[in-house]
């Protein structure tokens, strides 16, 4: 074998820091340099030590100037996390948002004020106009006004918020919790999908009856829908680029497709599915990837079927699909290329969308009204919460914008603005806010429920033992109920009147999850979350002080059971 010769030479290194007088940081290592440093034992050894690597840096720029080598600079300097430059900071301090002075109002992305002192702050409706519908006198519009107006009401009933937490589990899952869903038929079960893949099953009025299914996917379950001819049935969409159907009962899951047969190929060529939705009449199960395509699975044959269609810009992911609850044949999708689009499933071809809706950044979901199917809202990166009233009218610009806070930076599941389902007017959301506010000294992150129809907040709900972003809500489609995944926890809020009715019968049941003496989830946490995962739990354990009544906390450990696939 040929002899390798060694590197003899390395390029300089140069350390910068914010003044030349900084100190360092551990005084006790300085006063230890300083003692040595005046030794007179060890001065004389110093001095050749110096002069020794004197010496060798002459060395080293003779050899880097032949070479051409450019020192290497290290930089100490504080820089802002927004605009990459010092002499600044941005970002959270405690319950505050600092922005940067480089850029514009971090909430409502306008310049000439910051977020502490931006008007949509203290009042969400700032400038939000109620438009009335724009009328278009086509034939669409007709078909409208007499087959759908009449289910919407006039006059608006009186919204129930959920704002008081009932049960809760801590640390029910190993990662964070990335979608929920409530069973169909059963008002107390509620399935939650998390970041390892995993698949949840919790009986909230048990509190304590609780199930993981842990072998299902490989990572994020993204998206997941109950089959209308089988309620004990869910079908889910993963980034494994699976669709999977289990039976809850027995865990058996089942695969229907597979956009990864080979397994691990590059970054270039994995596909990650993350849209979903269902289309009873047809059979399908629509389901969107990070290429920009939609694939239809059969859900008689347990196969896919066609080819898969592009839908939006190639190379970018489409993170949502929907169809229309009154005319299925009505899809709605939304991705990374800053459009949601409106197709016609019956000719479902390339470029062949109804109408684009534009947005100025990301759209991470769009929705039809659930009653009459008529509105869409999307939530987009640009902290909008856009309203189109009627999807027979002009479709070019929406009927109105509200400006709500859930631009995120990343390792958080994105922000999705979900109708109330029970509400006939079609006018109530609820989605999570990211920019935390002061409560008492304490930084908290609301939900916060929002009447679309004039862009007014309705009623923000919190609790002073949640410190962590809930980013996963999901109102109940038949009880006042609002489910809420915040980090790797599950809580279940009702409104407080009845909290106390029931709350005579049986205290409020928070579980903790003891993965000390229950391994089998997983083995870390989800360090990649907003804040710790001990919510209504301090560093040791203790609850957080808190005006309301105490809940009764209950540490068990977290069952799991791991099926293979069949």
């Amino acid at each position: 074998m040929a002899t390798r010769a060694r590197r003899t030479s390395f390029p300089e290194v140069v350390i910068e820091r914010d003044t030349d007088t900084e100190e360092s940081s551990d005084e006790e290592e300085v006063e230890d340099d300083v003692a040595e440093l005046n030794d007179p034992e060890e001065e004389e050894e110093l001095e050749e030590e110096e002069e020794v690597e004197k010496e060798e840096v002459k060395g080293k720029e003779a050899i880097n100037d032949k070479k051409g080598k450019s020192p290497i600079t290290i930089s100490l300097k504080k820089v802002c996390k927004v605009c990459k430059r010092t002499g600044h900071q941005a970002g959270f301090q405690g319950a505050t948002y600092i922005d940067c002075p480089m850029k514009p109002c971090f909430l409502c992305k306008m310049p000439g004020h910051t977020t502490v002192s931006c008007p949509h702050r203290a009042a969400m409706e700032f400038g939000v106009i109620p438009a009335s519908r724009k009328r278009t006198h086509n034939s669409l519009d007709y078909v409208f006004e007499r087959q759908m107006r009449h289910r919407v009401p006039s006059i608006k009933p009186a919204f129930v918020i959920p704002d008081e937490v009932n049960c809760a589990v801590i640390r029910y899952h190993s990662r964070r919790v990335t979608c929920l869903e409530f069973h169909p038929t059963n008002n107390n079960i509620l399935l939650s999908g998390d970041k390892k893949g995993q698949l949840g099953v919790w009986d909230f009025n048990k509190v304590h009856e609780k199930t993981v299914y842990g072998n299902i996917h490989s990572c994020l379950l993204n998206n997941m829908k109950f089959s209308p001819a089988n309620d004990g049935t869910i079908y889910a969409a993963s980034s494994d680029g699976t669709v999977s159907c289990t039976d809850l009962e027995t865990g058996l899951s089942t695969s229907l497709m597979d956009l990864n047969p080979n397994g691990w190929q590059g970054g270039n060529t994995w596909r990650m599915l993350y849209g979903m939705d269902l289309n009873a009449e047809k059979g399908l199960v629509l389901v969107a990837d990070n290429f920009g395509f939609v694939h239809l699975v059969d859900v008689r044959s347990n196969s896919k079927k066609g080819d898969s269609i592009l839908i939006h810009k190639k190379g970018t992911k489409v993170v949502g699909l929907h169809c229309n609850p009154v005319q299925p044949d009505l899809l709605l999708s939304c991705g990374n290329d800053h459009f949601a689009r409106l197709w016609d499933i019956r000719r479902l071809e390339a470029e062949s969308s109804l109408h684009g809706l534009p947005h100025t950044r990301v759209v991470n979901s769009a929705y039809f009204s659930p009653l009459s199917g008529s509105k869409i809202v999307t939530t987009s990166i640009d902290n909008r919460i856009r309203v189109w009233d009627s999807i027979f009218g002009n479709l070019d610009t929406p009927s109105r914008e509200i400006v709500h806070s859930h631009d995120f930076n990343r390792h958080l599941t994105p922000f999705r603005a979900e109708w109330d389902p029970k509400d006939p007017s079609e006018s109530l959301v609820v989605v999570g806010r990211y920019i935390s506010e002061n409560y008492n000294g304490a930084a908290l992150h609301p939900i916060d429920f929002i009447d679309i129809s004039t862009g007014q907040l309705v009623a923000e709900v919190m609790d002073p033992n949640i410190t962590t972003i809930s980013p996963v809500n999901k109102l109940h489609p038949r009880d006042d109920v609002l489910a809420s995944g915040s980090s790797r926890s599950l809580f279940i809020w009702r409104p407080k009147e009845k909290s106390e009715i029931v709350q005579e019968k049986e205290d409020r049941k928070i579980v903790v999850c003891d993965r000390k003496n229950s391994k089998k989830l997983g083995d870390g946490s989800d360090n990649d979350d907003d804040s710790g995962d001990d919510d209504f739990l301090g560093k040791k354990g203790k609850n957080l002080k808190s005006k309301s009544k105490k809940p009764n906390i209950v540490i068990a450990p977290c069952n799991s059971k791991k099926k293979k696939k069949s």
